[in-house]
């Protein structure tokens, strides 16, 4: 159902855009552009491109208004005055596309102030790529006073010390990035353990 839903949003703005369009030129080209938008977004909705949901929404749904307008504007500038009943096509476009620039706007600034109660772990896409002969053979979460983590239990299949598997995954010291662009403020940081036993893969949120 969520993705049923996530599908639509995305292509709205792009049925909008071809319910108002006047001309085949520009109609095209802003469609195609809508469309292009769409996939990228649906993209990263399934998880198929890595980028921040929240952050992909809110430009999405800021930048499908701008470039109907644009569109619009450039119809205009080429065509006769529009027909009367086309007055009340645009008037619901720019209606409909507010209350999704304004939902969208409400959800993502929810999400940022509920990003600091740390009840949430990194997904696993947060957890570094495994070069060829190092597996993974447990992934959970754990929770503690500091917030929630990804871990991930690696092991080698060449009989690599636990300090050569931390060196050949590159994690002889943790390291962290940006998680968001624009709602989420926080990093993750991955980092490796020798536990005795085994090596442990994290990744935690750094506020």
């Amino acid at each position: 159902m969520l993705t049923i839903l996530g599908i639509l949003f995305a292509v709205a703005p792009a049925v909008v855009w071809m319910a108002i369009a006047r001309t085949r030129p520009v109609g095209l080209a802003v469609g195609g552009a809508l469309l292009a938008g769409a996939g990228l977004l649906i993209s990263v909705q399934q998880g198929w491109t890595d980028a921040p949901r929240p952050d992909a929404h809110l430009v999405f749904t800021a930048l499908a208004p701008l470039l109907i307008a644009c569109g619009a504007g450039l119809e205009g500038r080429h065509e006769d005055s529009p027909p009367p009943e086309w007055i009340p096509r645009r008037n619901g476009a720019i209606g409909f596309l507010g209350m999704q620039f304004a939902l969208t706007l409400a959800v993502g600034l929810l999400y940022a102030m509920m990003l600091g109660e740390g009840s949430d772990a990194p997904s696993s896409r947060a957890l570094p790529s495994l070069p060829p002969g190092i597996t993974m053979v447990d992934e959970g979460t754990g929770c503690g006073s500091g917030g929630c983590s990804r871990i991930a239990t690696v092991t080698s299949e060449d009989g690599l010390s636990r300090p050569g598997i931390i060196r050949e995954l590159g994690l002889q010291q943790e390291s962290c990035r940006s998680s968001g662009w624009l709602l989420d403020w926080r990093d993750v940081c991955v980092g490796a353990r020798d536990n005795g036993r085994n090596v442990t893969v994290y990744a935690r949120w750094g506020y």
